[in-house]
């Protein structure tokens, strides 16, 4: 049996978020394009430096990016939308960053969810264009690596079907046209990756873990039958992960040379599978082991059984050891973080601990150490001083939930009753505007927060600042004539963590960063112990914003589901459990803003969709206990008193049942990038409740005019009634520029007064 330490793929931020550093300085300007791949490539080979440092056999490259791997995966293959004027050959980084962006003159391509993670990729479009090979970026990586270190580097790429299946664009009768198109370009990739001297090469094809009808499986197997007879000389890893292979029996007899697997969140299925079905024994089985969606430390007892379970069960002669997906959805390192509890840290394991526990299991599975005696100790031991934390002890918490029952969960009253109830309290106007709920954080707002946590500025001062630019901002709302207000949450850094700042069981990080979409990092939250409201955490900031103001101000809150799924959480109870945890305390909340006067308050969900299980079929179990929890947390208040949530990145069609179940009074979704498809989607799905389509794309700095955003209500206008139709931009304001913040509201204000006078036009 042969035994080889790998992964997927490593994050590329670097410890000190030099990557996005690098990104943003080259987008102001301040470095040249020389100056910013030189900056690029000392990241790129710094992270396969430290990999070899850690003992990994086989190191993976391609797993690097400028902005997005779909998006490079596009850009080589010269899938670059028309409106970008692209003339051919090399895509420019002006056209590359166009793309992810949006330029003065075109809007950006899609955004949306990379499966059920928090990542953000940029969808890909096919417009029936010509495609070619620009350059063979992943080709470039591997010599790159060759040369540096003398390696023979293991080059990763996102594989054919995933690429296709995630590409918008085609039909039913147009898809075959691209994937033909497509195939020759990855056989060119491939042919001069072995050409190189290129020993395997892995296809990442996380959907294959969705669910595979008869016909998509007919065509996966027709993709890899004609790439493999292409190149037959190539050894392809097929590369799954987040879940169980699909079709398993169908897909580990297709003519590639290994399969990967997740054994972590396809464990159960995955084991089933080569119980039932066995494992081809020409192939070579890459287990996916540690974690790579989650941070804390593996049983390395646990883990080297279930290998030996895997090797059982499988018969297979060559295993990979390796995480169970690419480590950049964890935190680099935990060893540059000093204030956490130490109970706490030493039962943490972020990408670099994982390297080291994927390393341990490996020697000892080859037979040159033994995790049985000291590593294995030590894992056992912090899970267990973990297990008996008094954070984890609240016996009042505990009893809480037990004590949750089905009338917590529903309103006073249905929707059409309290509609009426709430149109004759709040007299809002036709086509009300809004915003998301943050507003431009400028320098001077992070640098007085940033005086403030390092005690160099005092509580008062920091309060009257946060007051001030809270003051001029409704001001600011108020002359651009918004309808509904919110304070701009200047007192809050992340959605997520300023509320686990002020819950029960939480930890913060210092440099434990994950990459969002773009160059956009967070650091999520460490939910370790059990959640609690102590205090009103959003009452003095909303009360005093609404003391300045005759109009509605929104309460701000983030919901129990994306506070659940944006951050990193325990695993010693269910996540059900959790969230319930999470949304009582939320209640309590909502409970406060409702007694201080606060007659709309907006709870977040924009993470609701990305916990979804990727097979539809296990949806059911997942979507029960989330909308409960929002549920738990809004459903104490009046009649009068309206709900809002917000989504991101929503596929609408698929999405109705639990979007409506929610039973907000009012939604936002995102969808300036996909207006038309929601539209489509509306005209099949209708929905009754009040909604507020993105009209604008807060993801670029581009500012689009009033008739642009009046054509998108108007075409709104198709599927919705106008008394459910609000106007608003996709998402918070945050990370845009006061100057176009201004611009783009003041357009989309005039548009919504536009669209009120030519309805009432018409009805007269």
């Amino acid at each position: 049996m042969t035994y080889t330490s790998t992964t997927v793929g490593y994050p590329y931020i670097g410890e000190d978020r030099e990557w996005k550093k690098a990104l943003e300085a080259f987008w102001k300007k301040e470095l040249s394009e020389d100056e910013f791949l030189q900056h690029l490539k000392d990241i790129r080979l710094a992270r396969i430096n430290k990999q070899i440092r850690l003992g990994i056999d086989m190191i993976t490259v391609g797993d690097f990016t400028l902005y997005d791997r779909m998006l490079d995966t596009a850009m080589m293959f010269g899938l670059v939308p028309k409106r970008f004027d692209w003339q051919g050959d090399k895509v420019d980084l002006q056209t590359y960053y166009g793309v992810a962006r949006g330029s003065k003159k075109a809007v950006a391509s899609e955004m949306t969810k990379w499966f059920n993670t928090n990542y953000h990729y940029i969808v890909p479009e096919y417009e029936g264009q010509p495609l070619q090979l620009t350059e063979n970026k992943i080709l470039a990586d591997f010599l790159e690596a060759k040369e540096a270190f003398g390696i023979t580097a293991k080059p990763t790429l996102i594989g054919p079907y995933t690429f296709c299946k995630l590409t918008k664009g085609y039909d039913k009768l147009s898809q075959i046209t691209f994937i033909l198109a497509l195939l020759p370009l990855y056989t060119q990739v491939l042919k001069e990756l072995v050409d190189a001297g290129v020993e395997w090469i892995q296809l990442e094809e996380p959907a294959l873990a969705t669910t595979l009808d008869e016909a998509e499986v007919k065509l996966v197997q027709e993709i890899y039958r004609q790439l493999v007879a292409s190149v037959p000389e190539v050894n392809i890893m097929l590369q799954t992960y987040f879940e169980s292979l699909s079709a398993y029996e169908s897909i580990v007899t297709l003519p590639v040379q290994g399969i990967g697997l997740d054994f972590v969140h396809g464990y159960g299925e995955n084991m089933e599978a080569l119980r039932q079905f066995g494992f081809p024994q020409d192939k070579v089985l890459a287990a996916g082991i540690i974690n790579g969606r989650d941070i804390w430390r593996s049983n390395l007892a646990e883990a080297s059984s279930t290998i030996k379970a895997i090797e059982q069960l499988s018969g297979a002669k060559e295993i990979w050891i390796q995480s169970s997906c690419n480590l950049q959805h964890v935190p680099i390192t935990t060893t540059l973080e000093t204030k956490l509890d130490p109970v706490l840290k030493n039962a943490l394991s972020f990408a670099d601990e994982k390297l080291v526990e994927i390393n341990e299991i490996t020697k000892y599975l080859q037979g040159t150490g033994s995790p049985s005696n000291q590593k294995t100790s030590e894992s056992m031991r912090a899970i267990e001083a973990l297990k008996n934390h008094p954070a984890r002890q609240n016996r009042s918490i505990q009893q809480a939930i037990k004590a949750v029952s089905a009338q917590d969960f529903e309103r006073q009253s249905e929707f059409k009753t309290r509609q009426k109830v709430q149109q004759q309290a709040l007299q809002l106007p036709l086509f009300p505007t809004t915003t998301i709920g943050s507003f431009p954080q400028s320098d001077e707002v992070k640098r007085t927060r940033s005086a403030w946590r390092k005690k160099q500025l005092s509580d008062e001062d920091y309060a009257a600042f946060v007051e001030q630019e809270t003051k001029r901002w409704i001001t600011i709302q108020e002359e651009l004539d918004i309808d509904v207000l919110v304070h701009g949450e200047f007192e809050r850094t992340d959605m997520v963590e300023y509320f686990g700042e002020k819950l029960t069981g939480f930890a913060f990080t210092e440099k434990a960063w994950v990459v969002s979409y773009g160059s956009r990092c967070v650091k999520p939250p460490i939910i370790y112990g059990d959640v609690a409201w102590e205090a009103p955490m959003t009452v003095k900031e909303t009360a005093y914003a609404q003391s300045q103001t005759n109009r509605y101000v929104k309460g701000m809150l983030t919901g129990p589901v994306t506070i659940l799924n944006w951050s990193f959480v325990r695993d010693d109870i269910s996540r059900e459990d959790v969230s319930y945890q999470i949304a009582l305390a939320l209640r309590k909340e909502v409970e406060a803003l409702e007694a201080a006067g606060i007659s709309i308050i907006q709870v977040d969900e924009p993470a609701l969709r990305e916990g979804l299980p990727l097979c539809e079929e296990n949806w059911g179990a997942y979507l029960e206990w989330t909308v409960n929890a929002f549920k738990l947390a809004t459903s104490s208040v009046k009649d009068q008193t309206q709900i809002h949530t917000h989504m991101c990145y929503c596929e609408f069609n698929d999405f109705i049942e639990p979007i409506s179940a929610l039973d907000a009074d009012v939604i936002s979704i995102e969808t300036s990038r996909s207006h038309g498809e929601l539209i489509s989607s509306l005209q099949v799905n209708p929905y009754e409740k009040g909604i507020g389509l993105g009209v604008y794309d807060i993801h670029s700095p581009r500012v689009p005019s009033e008739e642009e955003m009046l054509s998108i209500m108007q075409d709104s206008l198709q599927v919705l009634s106008k008394n459910q139709f609000w106007v608003n931009p996709d998402c918070g304001l945050k990370t845009r520029k006061e100057t176009e913040t201004v611009a783009a509201l003041t357009h989309m204000v005039a548009a919504a007064k536009t669209l009120r006078q030519q309805v009432q036009q018409s009805i007269h």
